[in-house]
Order: C-alpha cells, then structure tokens, then sequence
C-alpha cells in the first residue's frame, strides 16, 4: 500500500480531516509530530501499522466525504482570519475560565491528589506562552502571509521582511507547538487522560473536561498552521522569490 508509506500523517490529515480521529484513536500526534510518516509513528508507539492502515481506510477511504470543510481551498488570508477569530479567540476565553479552576481544585484537592500543583503550573505556563506565541502570529508572521496572499490575487510587490524568509517563523512557531504538544501530553498523562477521580466534585470534572477540550482545540489550531497555512506560505513565497 503505497499510499500510506508515501505521506506524512500531516498530509493525511490536512487532505481529509476525517482521518485525525484514527490517529488520534491510536495516540498518534497529527499536528506538532505530523511530519512523520505512519510507520514512523507506529514504530515510536509500538501499534502495529497495518492497524492504522485498515482503520484509516474505513474512515476514509471508503466513505464519502460528509461537509467537512476543505481548508486547503481556502486563500490565506481567510485562513489566518480563520485562526485568529476561532481558535486564538477560544485560547484566551478558556485560559481565563481554566486558571481559576484550576487554582480551587488544587487548594480543595491537592492534598489528596498532589499531581494537580503539576498540572497547574504547566498549564499556567502554556497559557503565558500561547499567549506570547499568538501575538506574534497575530504581528508578524500573519500579516506577512496576508501580503503574499494579496501578490497572488493582484501581482503586488512584497516587501522583503526584517525576518529574511517566512521560514524563520515558521520554525520558530513550529518549534513552539512542539513544546506545547509536549506540555499538554503531560497533563494528559497526570490526569489519566483527564479522567477525574471518583471523588471528584463538579468542578473538579469540569476543570478536566475543559482541559481535554481545550488539548483538542489546540490539535485542530496546530494541524491549520503546521499542516495546511505554514507550507502554503512557503510555495508562495518560494514562487514570488523565482519571478523576482
């Protein structure tokens, strides 16, 4: 099966969005490890590749789309809009919702269950750093990408940017998403994959359940740049520098 040796589980997913909860079914990372191929992924988890294979073949190839939207027709511009407005939007309501939940499970719980202090503090630090790292999107990197989007619909100049190439932010928010795919991965594994305690009270299982919701927005925000947006940028960009 060709096909599935020859793209990156990224790919897989930025064609056909539907074959995320496959991977995600089997604990493979889609969006800051998309760049490995399934057999790469496979190995690294010990899941036997041609598991994934059939799996993604029920979900995928076998059925026909059911109005997913096709993110990669879209321009740019819409996209960076996209980004911004739903999913940079969600990251700074459901920090200021989490951080005091957060801070009340642990002064009630952290006794009994000490592992909430860790996950309070690293949670704590993403939120500094998402926020740190939005902002540069939102000044540097995305107006930058809306520029090469306006030279492909009229020809207009792009001035050179005081970061050389695209590909340097790219890599830095690449980098970035990276360490946040890790963070979350170990506040997934302290909360038994948010799995709240027989104990828990309600606002113990809340705080949990807007934690897991909030990793799954992060995936579908991750998998839109590193996946779909940044290399989009890139051709452009690499297409733009060839007539110039």
């Amino acid at each position: 099966m060709n096909v599935y040796k020859e793209k990156t589980i990224g790919e897989w997913v930025a064609e056909d969005y539907r074959s995320a909860s496959v991977f995600k079914s089997f604990g493979i990372d889609f969006c800051c490890k998309g760049g490995r191929s399934i057999q790469e992924a496979c190995e690294a988890k010990n899941i036997p590749e041609r598991e994934v294979e059939i799996a993604l073949a029920e979900a995928v190839m076998d059925k026909p789309e059911q109005g997913d939207i096709d993110f990669k027709s879209w321009p740019m511009d819409l996209l960076a809009d996209y980004i911004e407005k739903t999913h940079h939007r969600y990251v700074e309501r459901a920090i200021e919702e989490l951080k005091p939940y957060l801070t009340k499970i642990c002064k009630v719980h952290g006794d009994s269950n000490p592992e909430l202090h860790e996950v309070k503090q690293l949670f704590f630090e993403s939120a500094g750093e998402l926020t740190a790292h939005m902002k540069k999107e939102e000044f540097i990197l995305f107006p930058h990408v809306r520029k090469l989007e306006k030279h492909l619909n009229d020809g207009s100049s792009v001035e050179a940017p005081h970061f050389g190439t695209v590909k340097n932010p790219i890599k830095m928010m690449m980098d970035e998403h990276e360490a946040e795919g890790d963070r979350f991965e170990e506040i997934a594994r302290l909360t038994n994959n948010y799995t709240p305690p027989a104990h828990a009270c309600n606002t113990y299982r809340v705080t949990f359940a807007l934690l897991e919701e909030f990793q799954n927005d992060l995936h579908r925000h991750i998998h839109l740049e590193n996946n779909i947006l940044f290399p989009k940028a890139v051709r452009v960009e690499e297409s733009f520098n060839s007539l110039n």
